[in-house]
């Protein structure tokens, strides 16, 4: 008979040499058969669990800042006092530990209970609505709770579906390795037992800043004592003959990924128009079902622009080794239910179109407004727009990035569900800057880039390690100094890289990208 996995390390109940943890670090042991970590810090001794309440990303391999410690896959964050999780895109939190030293010897004692909810606040504003239940709106309506806000959140939603798990949409989900049910962020009663009204198939269309209303598509209106836009971003679509046919699709809801699998079931053929990140994962996802891919764009190289002619050639090269051709700098001039046909002429059968051309920010209802817009909607450090009460969150907002002081807009899940957390404070008054370095994710196939910083140009690129070995850190220079660092199997450094942006300490960024890896 098999003998059950028994976590690594030793048994934290029996004890350790205080010396066995290091200092700044964690020693990974284990709990009644549970993995557990001993964290020193300084003086301080704390026990948590080992595994990240997101993806399960193992702790043990992420990095202690402060009283907080960070996960290595996706850089969620947790408390080390209490194990509350204070970072996306981790919300649900990691157990603690009592821990008792005696002497020379530490040892982990009784689990601690969940932290008590804070205490109601009775404050401005009187209610809140939310446009939008993506990552920004989804986070800020928990985070208003999670602050102890007891007044009435309206969280309405074009979407037919309760909010969900969009990265893995163009991922598992859409290569067919993760069910249906891991898609959801919330179970469905979640938001009932929170006092958050979701309003599934609710489009909201005007909005009005003096009488402090929205209206709906159903001639509805709704009040509200502040607002929060969290109404992202809308796909490009492409003027082409054809474009309107069954098997073109683009990809942003859910309704979307469930449409090219079911195409994807009985096709043969797909072919995507555009290398965006979008693209090469649906690409990536399609060849895991069986299907032939074909990627078509404009540019020489996928993904140059953002990541530079290293990592574009790598991307290639990888998913050409999986399979898919490339058709670059080439665009369609028309589809037709059996192929689609490009400028040189040349003819691509295909069942399946899917469209990954980019996005643009949904910001229709803030212009009918006559809130400030300009590639988004213009908001302060602190998230609020040009009309007082009203704010603007994920990736339909613009902000001052307080690294270059420039107003930029980034189309990232876990960037969008910080400023949801950040909107969310503000909307109770705290007057919180936002100041998160983003960051993100790509997979394809069993390769995953993570990316932290913003460069939306760069004039210099230096690739430390080996693109090939799949072993690297790439960094984004812009006038000298890093703006942002792609790793590929380096996660640490991706979080060291992370931590010194936010501290926004070059040296830092520099030593984390030299240090080789994790």
């Amino acid at each position: 008979m098999d003998q059950p996995d028994v976590p690594a390390g030793p048994d934290l109940t029996q004890g350790v040499a205080l010396a066995a943890i290091p200092e700044e670090g964690v020693l990974q042991g284990h709990v009644q058969g549970e993995p557990v970590l001993l964290v020193r810090v300084g003086a301080e001794l704390y026990a948590v669990g080992a595994v990240c309440s997101h993806y399960g990303g193992p702790l043990a391999g992420g990095l202690v800042v402060g009283d907080t410690i960070r996960c290595p896959w996706h850089h969620a964050c947790f408390s080390l006092r209490t194990g509350r999780a204070l970072r996306p895109p981790g919300f649900n939190p990691i157990p603690c530990w009592e821990v008792v030293r005696e002497g020379d010897r530490v040892r982990v004692g009784g689990r601690r209970p969940a932290p008590a909810p804070p205490a109601p606040i009775r404050s401005v504003p009187s209610s809140v609505v939310i446009v939008g239940a993506g990552a920004a709106g989804h986070l800020a309506a928990e985070t208003l709770r999670q602050e102890g806000y007891d007044g009435a959140i309206t969280l309405l939603t074009a979407d037919t579906d309760p909010p969900y798990d969009r990265p893995n949409l163009s991922k598992d989900y859409l290569a067919g390795s993760a069910p249906e049910e891991w898609i959801p962020l919330r179970p469905p009663a979640f938001y009932a037992e929170q006092g958050i009204a979701l309003r599934l198939g609710a489009r909201v269309t005007a909005l009005d800043p003096r009488a402090r209303e929205v209206r709906l598509a159903d001639g509805s209106t709704l009040g509200y004592g502040a607002l929060l836009l969290a109404t992202g971003a809308d796909p490009v679509t492409l003027p082409l003959p054809g474009a309107e046919l069954p098997q073109v699709h683009s990809l942003r809801t859910l309704a979307d990924s469930r449409a090219i699998i079911a195409r994807a079931r009985s096709g043969r053929h797909a072919v995507v128009l555009g290398a965006s990140f979008i693209g090469l994962e649906v690409a990536a996802a399609l060849r895991a079902r069986g299907l032939a891919v074909a990627v078509v764009a404009p540019e020489a190289r996928p993904l140059e622009r953002v990541m530079g002619p290293e990592v574009g050639d790598f991307l290639r090269g990888l998913h050409e080794e999986h399979g898919v051709t490339f058709h670059l700098g080439q665009t369609a001039r028309a589809i037709t239910p059996e192929a689609v046909t490009l400028q040189n002429g040349v003819r691509l059968p295909a069942d399946l179109v899917v469209i990954g051309v980019g996005v643009r920010p949904a910001t229709a209802l803030a212009e009918q407004a006559g809130l400030a817009t300009q590639n988004g909607v213009l908001v302060n450090e602190y998230l609020e727009t040009s009309q007082p009460g009203i704010f603007a969150a994920g990736d339909v907002a613009r902000w001052p990035d307080p690294q270059t002081g420039e107003l930029v807009r980034v189309e990232h899940w876990v960037v969008a569900q910080r400023m949801g957390q950040t909107a969310a404070r503000n909307l109770l008054g705290r007057r919180e800057r936002f100041d998160a370095v983003p960051f993100f994710w790509t997979a394809h196939y069993d390769t995953v880039l993570a990316y932290v910083g913003h460069a939306p140009r760069w004039d210099a690129i230096e690739v430390v390690g080996d693109l090939a070995a799949r072993d690297a850190a790439i960094a984004l220079r812009t006038g000298g100094r890093i703006a942002a660092v792609v790793t590929l199997f380096r996660d640490r450094t991706s979080l060291l890289a992370e931590a010194a942006l936010e501290r926004r300490d070059q040296a830092g960024v520099e030593e984390a990208v030299r240090r080789g890896p994790s």
